[in-house]
């Protein structure tokens, strides 16, 4: 028998998930409060939460050393280039293997899967004299290609697992309705698969290409 769910019950859970994610967040609060203040206030005791004297002194002696916007647009590049080309190949590539699959398909993801067991010091030399060759050394485009390539196997897995569980009657109405494989694509699947694509977008390309920023 399904427990009544009382509004206390309601109210309760909600203050608990409020709380807990406030402790969550703090420390990602008390850095951004601590960035606006000085440095006496920064280490002073005891600590000041939103009383204290605000300044923006610490961002412009970051940027007079380090040139931080510069930085910034390299992350923010070479991320987000990465990302969007491994999701223009592993959507169309998922979406073969999930509703169009072959005899070879699970060879094929196997092998895929099997890349990702490699070390990376393992293809070090052929992708160095690769890039020398080609003038990709030291270059955004070199390292976008090169975390594009590294993250795609994961992406068409995590694609491919997320495709399985759409129900193939939904594409076979769109088909009957005269959609090609392309306004399939666009229109039927890729919103379907919008929490996939966010959560390989946030999680894997885009923060394993900020950490390659100093370019």
């Amino acid at each position: 028998m399904a427990r009544k769910v009382t509004s206390r019950r309601v109210l309760i859970s909600t203050i608990a998930a409020w709380l807990f994610g406030f402790l969550i967040f703090l420390p990602i609060l008390w850095m951004v409060l601590t960035s606006f203040k000085t440095e006496l206030e920064a280490f002073a005791m005891p600590p000041t939460f939103l009383l204290f004297h605000w300044t923006t002194e610490n961002y412009a002696t970051v940027q007079s050393r380090s040139d931080y916007l510069h930085h910034a647009l390299n992350s923010i590049m070479v991320a987000g280039g990465s990302t969007l080309i491994a999701m223009m190949i592993a959507v169309p590539a998922a979406w073969s293997m999930a509703f169009a699959p072959t005899k070879r398909t699970k060879d094929v993801l196997l092998w895929m899967l099997s890349t990702k067991m490699m070390p990376p010091v393992g293809v070090l030399v052929p992708i160095y004299l690769i890039y020398r060759d080609f003038g990709l050394l030291d270059t955004r485009a070199g390292l976008i290609l090169i975390l594009c390539l590294g993250n795609l196997p994961i992406v068409i897995w995590m694609l491919f697992t997320y495709f399985k569980e759409i129900p193939k009657d939904i594409l076979e109405a769109a088909r009957m309705d005269g959609a090609t494989i392309g306004r399939e694509l666009v229109y039927v699947l890729a919103p379907m698969a919008i929490p996939a694509l966010r959560r390989h977008f946030f999680s894997t390309s885009f923060w394993h290409g900020t950490r390659h920023s100093g370019l």
